[in-house]
């Protein structure tokens, strides 16, 4: 897979978490037709770009926080 494939998967996921449209790491690497390690190695990649991603285990779900800049 090349870059901007890969970047626009990410990009995708991103919005998949935003949207709370990720169900689970193994429907999204089904949709993806890759592993789940390969969402999770993905959600991590999404961490390193400065995106505060966590997951809620009450709820069984990844949401992203929003965070305000103070000028």
């Amino acid at each position: 897979m090349d870059y901007i494939s890969y970047q626009k998967r990410l990009d995708y996921l991103l919005e998949l978490i935003q949207k709370n449209r990720f169900l689970s790491i193994e429907s999204t690497a089904k949709r993806f037709d890759c592993s789940t390690r390969t969402i999770k190695r993905m959600i991590n990649n999404l961490r390193d770009q400065g995106n505060v991603i966590q997951y809620d285990r009450q709820q069984k779900k990844y949401f992203v926080i929003i965070e305000e800049k103070n000028n």
